[in-house]
C-alpha cells in the first residue's frame, strides 16, 4: 500500500520565490533518488504551503523521515516561520498513476 507523507509550514513574507527554487532545485532532486519515493505535490496559498509525497511504503517514508529529511530542512530554514506539520497517511484512493 502508498503511504503519503504530508508537510505543512508558513513561508516568511517575501520568501516565495526563493523557497520555491530551492524546493525545485535541491530539495526534489534528492527525493527522487531516494527508495521508495513516488511523487510529490507541492501546493502554495501565500505564505501557506502544503506538500503531500507519495512512497511505496511506510518504512521508505520513515526512513527519508529520519535519514533526509532533517538535512533538507536545513536548506528551507531560512524561507520559512516555525516548524512545519508532518502528518503521515495511509494512501486510500487516488487518480495519480502510482
Amino acid at each position: 500500500m502508498n503511504y503519503i507523507r504530508n508537510v505543512s509550514l508558513t513561508i516568511k513574507p517575501g520568501k516565495t520565490a526563493d523557497f520555491n527554487k530551492v524546493l525545485k532545485d535541491e530539495i526534489l532532486p534528492t527525493m527522487k533518488t531516494q527508495p521508495g519515493f513516488k511523487h510529490e505535490l507541492a501546493m502554495i496559498n501565500g505564505q501557506h504551503s502544503v506538500s503531500l509525497s507519495v512512497w511505496t511504503d511506510k518504512a521508505s517514508a520513515e526512513k527519508y523521515q529520519t535519514a533526509v529529511y532533517p538535512q533538507l530542512l536545513k536548506k528551507l530554514a531560512l524561507f520559512i516561520e516555525g516548524t512545519p506539520e508532518v502528518t503521515n497517511f495511509d494512501l486510500a484512493v487516488s487518480t495519480l498513476a502510482v
